[in-house]
């Protein structure tokens, strides 16, 4: 069952295609923005992370405000061995409720259920917890091509390990040349510092990322995770394609 999941997203990601047009981004490396997809548009995500990892995630635009998707992966999935498959896909929704004005920023609430990294079975948890319940404001400003802030607040239901604190996250992009974009984000994780000996300790997650706009639809972006090397873990390093269509 877990392999139908993973072929049938995977499936998705190389066979759905229409035309092209542009799309704000909606995430910067793991946490969201008040971005959102249009209405009738779908995006199909491939990330590649530690021990032969694959995640895949297929996100559809259902109405101006409102999109859905679902993601799924797991360890060893590029290498020798067992393959060891996320307990369950990945759920994720968002709606818009403020659109950004001058002097307005862009609102969202969404849920996801998707976390990143190794799944911990003991725990049940992921590597970097999933961002669960949340709400997230956006403000961009006409600066090169673009520069972003983008603040929010969550709640993960990821908290067998003994913390259910809400958590705090904000980050910024930078668009240069139309092609190229940059991203920092720092996550509080102030849901993450119960078990100090194997994840977090306290300061943190810092991550950075750099995109690049092959097209107006395909995506290729390389983050580095944990610069602060919160806890007892080491800096990760990521790739990311992301293909976003019409229908």
């Amino acid at each position: 069952m877990k392999k139908l999941i993973f072929v049938t997203m995977f499936s998705l990601l190389v066979t759905m295609s229409a035309y092209s047009q542009n799309v704000k981004h909606r995430q910067m490396v793991d946490m969201p923005t008040a971005g959102n997809l249009e209405r009738g548009s779908y995006a199909m995500t491939l990330r590649m992370f530690g021990n032969g990892g694959l995640l895949v995630g297929v996100n559809v635009g259902i109405s101006p405000r409102f999109s859905f998707g679902l993601s799924y992966g797991g360890e060893n999935v590029i290498g020798e061995g067992k393959v060891n498959w996320n307990v369950n896909p990945g759920i994720q929704t968002k709606f818009r409720l403020i659109d950004e004005q001058i002097n307005v920023p862009a609102v969202s609430f969404g849920f996801n259920s998707q976390g990143y990294g190794a799944y911990d079975g003991v725990n049940k948890r992921y590597q970097f917890k999933s961002r669960g319940a949340y709400a997230v404001a956006s403000k961009n400003f006409d600066m090169l091509q673009g520069l972003g802030f983008h603040g929010g607040i969550n709640y993960s239901f990821e908290t067998d390990d003994g913390d259910k604190d809400v958590n705090l996250f904000f980050g910024a992009d930078l668009t240069f040349n139309r092609e190229f974009r940059i991203f920092i984000e720092h996550d509080l994780a102030m849901n993450d510092d119960e078990l100090k000996d194997i994840y977090g300790s306290g300061s943190g997650y810092m991550n950075t990322g750099f995109q690049w706009t092959f097209s107006d639809q395909l995506f290729l972006q390389f983050d580095v995770k944990n610069l602060l090397k919160n806890g007892q873990r080491d800096i990760v390093r990521e790739f990311r394609i992301e293909y976003v269509e019409y229908f």
